[in-house]
């Protein structure tokens, strides 16, 4: 099984958290990646929040073709941040030459700044991000994780301990910062091992990572390759979980409550006893190809920061929220919230149901949606 960290916090936190979770919970996964997605950004990137934020890891080669790219796009730079690296000798995963988290200004006339971006900046950070992962990919120079304000993406292979050296995430006052950080360790187990492989996926400002297997893979898979160009990659079954969540909320404009029933509907029995039953059952009826099927737990976020879980029927991917005053914490294991909040009363801790949609709101609040 994988392990999965997640962190909503009143104020920005540094990775440092989530690696020591995932220390704690070391039996459960094999040291053979990390990844993590940070939101609401502290730190370097504090004042930089409405400016698209490119994550990217390539060689020299891929780096002066990106930036032809982005410079031909109209894309031009407003902050960069080099991170401080340890390059010690011996450690134990496969490094990039270049890492690049950097701020672009928009190109005119789309130079207008707002808290989400508007449907046009949506259309070119997107267009703009799949040239770049086509470009790169093809010649094999480089990947690109993410281009979106607020958000910063990190994926690597190799021993999680030796990434955290390598970037000094271990030090408590790194200067990456956010109030939302997921992250996962190891890494696919059912393709080939590759970056974009590695959870979390992100998408327009949805997070989603998960663990387990969805044996609807290939339904969900075909259906969805249909409905935006967004949907590329399909590197892990996981992938399909972000889609249909993006799909739901974003192209359908859907409440969050529904992705529940459409990737694991009520039964018909269960949906006649209930008042709103003709609504499910079209749901049912009409989004039938991106219902998923298998032992998971989902975790996701969404644009406005929130912090999402479902599990399945089977249960057998476990998921646990803890919680104190200024920050929740979720983890696969109880003692990967030991780890980072020792102190909480553990009887209020909350383990997310078959049935219901557990959200963690920005006021920290912890809500249970029923299906």
């Amino acid at each position: 099984m994988c392990r999965m960290a997640a962190i909503k916090s009143k104020t920005p936190t540094s990775p440092v958290l989530v690696l020591r979770m995932m220390l704690a919970m070391q039996k459960g996964h094999d040291n053979s990646g990390f990844a993590m997605v940070m939101q609401d950004l502290g730190g370097a990137f504090e004042k930089f929040k409405q400016f698209p934020l490119l994550s990217m890891a390539c060689n020299s080669e891929g780096l002066e073709r990106a930036e032809r790219i982005l410079e031909d796009a109209g894309f031009s730079p407003k902050f960069d941040y080099q991170p401080d690296v340890d390059n010690k000798p011996g450690l134990d995963f496969r490094k990039m030459p270049h890492y690049v988290f950097r701020n672009y200004r928009y190109p005119e006339p789309l130079n207008v700044y707002h808290d989400q971006p508007t449907p046009e900046q949506k259309k070119v950070l997107l267009d703009t991000r799949l040239k770049l992962r086509e470009s790169l990919g093809r010649d094999k120079l480089g990947f690109c994780y993410s281009f979106w304000p607020d958000v910063l993406t990190l994926k690597e292979i190799g021993d999680p301990r030796d990434i955290g050296t390598y970037f000094q995430l271990w030090n408590e006052d790194h200067w990456l910062q956010g109030r939302v950080i997921s992250a996962q360790c190891r890494q696919n187990t059912n393709y080939k091992i590759v970056r974009y492989a590695a959870h979390p996926f992100f998408l327009e400002g949805y997070t989603l990572m998960g663990n387990g297997e969805n044996t609807f893979y290939q339904k969900n898979k075909e259906f969805q390759q249909k409905l935006h160009p967004g949907y590329v990659g399909f590197e892990s079954d996981t992938q399909c979980f972000l889609y249909t969540l993006h799909y739901v909320v974003e192209k359908l404009g859907w409440p969050l409550e529904y992705y529940k029933h459409v990737i694991t509907p009520l039964t018909f029995e269960e949906m006649r006893r209930r008042p709103d039953a003709p609504v499910l059952e079209r749901i049912r009826q009409s989004c039938q190809h991106l219902e998923i099927n298998g032992p998971n737990t989902v975790v996701f976020v969404t644009p406005d920061s929130r912090l999402g879980i479902c599990a399945d029927a089977k249960k057998l991917r476990p998921f646990v929220l803890g919680c104190q005053d200024d920050m929740v914490v979720g983890a696969s294991e109880v003692c990967g919230i030991n780890m980072i909040i020792p102190d909480r009363n553990s009887e209020q801790d909350v383990y997310p149901a078959e049935r219901e949609t557990v959200v963690v709101n920005n006021h920290l609040e912890v809500e249970r949606w029923l299906q």
